[in-house]
C-alpha cells in the first residue's frame, strides 16, 4: 500500500503493525491539509493487506493540539470551508470507527480537541502520564459537534462528560485512567515497551476474530454516530459565524481572555 500522497503524516511498518504518526510538531495541529488527509487516511487503511494492527500518535512529545487556529479564522471570513469540513470530519470519524482493524492510540503527550477526538475514537488508548486531555470547542465558542459529544459520554458517561465537554477544563492521563477515559497512563520511559506489547499480543492472535469481534462492539457507536453528526456539525457551524467564535479566535491570537457576549 502506497501512502506516499500523505504530506502531514509519517508511516512505519513493523511486521504486519502499521505506526502512523502526525506529524506536525511541536503541536501536531490539525490543519486544512491535514484535516483532508485524516478523512482520506482510514479507509485505505482499511484495504491494507500487508497490516493487522495499527498504532496512531503525534510526532514529538504532543499527540495532537487539535484545531489549527489560523485555518479557524479562514472558516470564518469564507463559511463554505466549513461545508467542506464538515463532510471531511464525517469522513474521518466514520472511516475510523469502520475501520475493523484495531487500533491503539500511543498518546505521548497533550491530546486536545479534535486530537482527543481522533485517540478516543481508537480501541486502545496508551498515554504517557504527563499528557493531558480536554475538548474546549466551548472555550472557543464552538460546539463540540466534531465527534467529542458523541465519544466522551460512552467512556466516561454522561454526567463527566457534560462536566468536561460543558467548561472545556483539562485533566491529566492519571485522572483520565481512572474515570475510564483511556486505558492506561504509563511513566514515559515505559509507553513504547507498554504500546509494542499491546500490538504484538493482538498481531499474534486470530486476525478474523479479532477485527470481527471489534467490528460487533463499535456497531452501536457508530449507529450512535451516524444518528448524531450531521446535527452536531451543524451546530457547530452556526457557532462558526457567531459573534463568541470569532472573539476566542480573536483573543488566542492576542494572548488574551475572551469576553464572550452572545447571547
Amino acid at each position: 500500500m502506497d501512502y506516499s500522497s500523505y504530506k502531514h503524516m509519517q508511516f512505519e511498518r513493523r511486521d504486519r503493525i502499521l505506526t502512523i504518526t502526525l506529524n506536525r510538531p511541536p503541536m501536531n495541529p490539525i490543519h486544512y491539509e491535514l484535516h483532508n488527509e485524516l478523512s482520506r487516511l482510514w479507509y485505505q487503511v482499511q484495504v491494507d493487506t500487508e497490516c493487522d494492527v495499527v498504532i496512531l500518535t503525534g510526532a514529538g512529545e504532543v499527540f495532537s493540539a487539535g484545531g489549527d487556529i489560523p485555518m479557524m479564522q479562514r472558516r470564518i471570513d469564507d463559511p463554505e470551508l466549513f461545508n467542506r469540513k464538515n463532510l471531511e470530519m464525517k469522513q474521518m470519524i466514520f472511516g475510523l470507527l469502520d475501520l475493523e482493524k484495531p487500533i491503539i492510540a500511543r498518546i505521548n503527550g497533550d491530546c486536545i480537541g479534535l486530537g482527543a477526538t481522533l485517540a478516543l475514537m481508537c480501541d486502545i488508548m496508551i498515554a504517557v502520564d504527563t499528557a493531558r486531555f480536554g475538548d474546549p470547542h466551548v472555550r472557543m465558542g464552538y460546539v463540540a459537534g466534531d465527534g467529542g459529544a458523541v465519544i466522551w459520554p460512552q467512556l466516561i458517561g454522561f454526567a463527566r462528560a457534560k462536566e468536561y465537554l460543558l467548561t472545556g477544563d483539562m485533566l491529566d492521563a492519571k485522572e483520565a485512567e481512572r474515570i475510564g477515559l483511556i486505558n492506561y497512563a504509563v511513566p514515559r520511559e515505559e509507553l513504547d515497551t507498554k504500546v509494542n506489547a499491546f500490538a504484538d499480543k493482538l498481531a499474534r492472535g486470530a486476525t478474523k476474530a479479532i477485527k470481527w469481534t471489534k467490528t460487533s462492539i463499535n456497531m452501536p457507536l457508530r449507529q450512535l454516530a451516524h444518528s448524531m453528526m450531521d446535527a452536531s456539525l451543524a451546530y457547530e457551524a452556526i457557532t462558526n459565524m457567531g459573534a463568541d467564535h470569532q472573539e476566542a479566535v480573536t483573543a488566542f491570537q492576542e494572548k488574551r481572555k475572551p469576553r464572550f457576549t452572545d447571547r
